[in-house]
């Protein structure tokens, strides 16, 4: 357990907190926290997850124009829907990406874990580009990964960020429920 890790971390934890308050703030606080966790993973021979928390450097900044300043032009963007023909295409991208990523890892770097590093990265972007949106369903892709996440890690004795995505799994599931309230309050 570095100093980096536990840096990172206690950002995820309230970037994560502030997202499902859906406060802008946890943009800013989400771009200082990819940015630590991509040079933690690439210590760690992660290549997968660092190019994951470079393009999640990028939405952050897209997220945080989104929540304050997209969509309605009157304070950002709000919590919605994403249609089954959106989800059933963005799963299909997510598992192409996945592929395809997973096949340049195994043969071009010596990337530790190339498969998974690379299915759950591409999974993370989708998830994370659903909350850029604020698609309530984003929460449910972001449980499934950050369980799979939690295995993963721990598989590595990576034991804080195992714990990390533990604790990003409970605030998903609270992020879910509470997106939802803000649905239902709307109509």
């Amino acid at each position: 357990m570095s100093v980096l890790e536990i840096i990172a971390s206690t950002l995820g934890v309230i970037a994560v907190w502030l997202t499902v308050r859906q406060n802008p703030w946890c943009w800013p606080i989400g771009l200082v926290m990819v940015s630590l966790y991509a040079w933690f993973f690439f210590e760690a021979k992660l290549f997968s997850q660092v190019l994951l928390h470079a393009v999640f450097a990028l939405l952050q900044l897209y997220g945080w124009w989104q929540w304050t300043r997209g969509d309605t032009g009157r304070g950002g963007r709000k919590v919605s829907c994403a249609s089954a023909q959106e989800v059933l295409i963005g799963l299909a991208v997510a598992a192409l990406v996945a592929v395809l990523l997973g096949a340049l890892m195994a043969r071009y770097t010596d990337a530790q874990f190339p498969w998974p590093d690379a299915t759950l990265t591409a999974f993370s972007l989708l998830a994370q580009l659903g909350m850029a949106l604020k698609r309530v369903q984003c929460w449910l892709l972001w449980i499934v990964v950050d369980v799979l996440y939690v295995g993963f890690f721990a598989w590595q004795d990576y034991w804080l960020t195992a714990g990390l995505y533990g604790l990003f799994t409970l605030l998903a599931i609270m992020g879910l429920r509470e997106w939802r309230q803000v649905l239902v309050i709307a109509r």
